[in-house]
């Protein structure tokens, strides 16, 4: 990262050269001004009034309007002869817990760089410091012209510094609450209160420019020169008659997102919205294929419930199967006994004759 400013750190009687490059980035899309009729880029010029013609940037200096329209000129010398210690110097002025800071007050954030080894020391004092006093250093420092206040606290392991409006530079809050006295019910607060444990916390990280992203896919789509996506029309907002009706309507409504995204979570499934294609260009199915399944699909039922049938038939054969065998054993049976009587009367009929004839 390049840095925008050099100089040290004045840690009461330590000095600690750093190093001051930018924390943030903007991403937002910038555009070019240009002619509409040619598409001509639009350049601004600077124009001095009184000659009437363009001067280069060596022509041009600064000056201050007073109330009468009069300009007073001011050189560089003049205001680099001004008495401000913090020229090149971030001074630490105190140390205060970080909530007695409003963050009205925040504003440009950057990074405290060690400038070489010998700042290796002092910078990694400071910072263990300010983590075990668990405090912010207030300190003031010059940049681009003007002296600002500034914070220094610590993130991971580096030093950051947030540059602070001073206090008069934020305007009191009057006027701006509603006026005449509201009543808010218990019930109400129960329900904001339930609606806010529902939304419950979110990842900053998950967070970004959807407004960006969209405006990107519109570039890349006009410089293929395909047709921009449509946005989806946005439904009417509607009036709050009733704002316990609102709130539990919020609340059921932020459940059921909640179930959705854990449900969407559990599958491992991500769904992305796709751009608006033209369907004239789709073929329609053929009907004959149509016709094919419709019939294949009835000869599949049909094979089906003829199933049943044949399964009953087939119980029936084993089972007329069984009876006459059944019945083939009990004829046997009745046979064996009849035929085995005839011996056993003849035995009995010889033995009845010889014992007559012993007689």
């Amino acid at each position: 990262m390049r840095s925008i400013w050099n100089g040290a750190i004045s840690f009461g009687l330590v000095s600690i050269p750093i190093k001051l490059v930018n924390a943030t980035e903007s991403h937002s899309v910038s555009f070019r001004q240009i002619h509409t009729e040619d598409g001509g880029r639009i350049r601004y010029r600077k124009v001095c009034e009184l000659e009437d013609r363009e001067v280069t940037q060596a022509e041009i200096g600064k000056a201050y309007e007073d109330a009468d329209g009069s300009m007073i000129p001011i050189t560089d010398e003049d205001l680099s002869q001004l008495p401000i210690p913090t020229a090149r110097t971030i001074e630490i002025v105190a140390f205060v817990p970080e909530d007695r800071i409003d963050p009205l007050q925040m504003g440009s954030a950057y990074y405290l760089a060690a400038s070489g080894a010998p700042a290796a020391k002092p910078y990694t004092l400071l910072r263990e410091a300010l983590k075990r006093s668990n405090r912010v250093a207030i300190a003031k420092f010059a940049l681009r012209g003007r002296e600002r206040l500034g914070m220094l606290r610590v993130v991971g392991d580096a030093i950051a510094m947030h540059g602070l409006l001073w206090p008069d530079e934020v305007r009191a809050p009057e006027g701006v609450a509603p006026e005449g006295g509201v009543t808010v019910r218990d019930q109400e607060l129960d329900l904001a209160d339930a609606l806010m444990d529902t939304l419950g916390e979110i990842d900053l990280d998950d967070l970004h420019d959807e407004y960006r992203e969209a405006v990107e896919e519109v570039i890349a789509a006009k410089a293929a020169g395909e047709r921009p996506p449509e946005a989806p029309a946005e439904a009417a907002p509607g009036k709050v008659l009733d704002l316990m009706a609102a709130l539990e309507s919020s609340v059921r409504a932020a459940r059921e997102s909640r179930d959705g995204e854990e449900a969407g979570a559990a599958e491992e499934a991500e769904v992305r919205s796709l751009p608006r294609r033209e369907t004239s260009s789709r073929r329609a199915p053929k009907e004959t294929g149509g016709k094919k399944s419709t019939s294949r699909a009835a000869k599949k039922t049909a094979a089906k419930k003829a199933e049943p049938k044949k399964s009953t038939a087939k119980s029936a054969g084993s089972a007329k199967k069984t009876a006459a065998r059944s019945t083939a054993k009990k004829a046997t049976a009745k046979s064996t006994t009849r035929g085995g009587d005839k011996p056993a009367a003849k035995s009995t009929a010889k033995k009845t004759a010889s014992r007559r004839r012993s007689a």
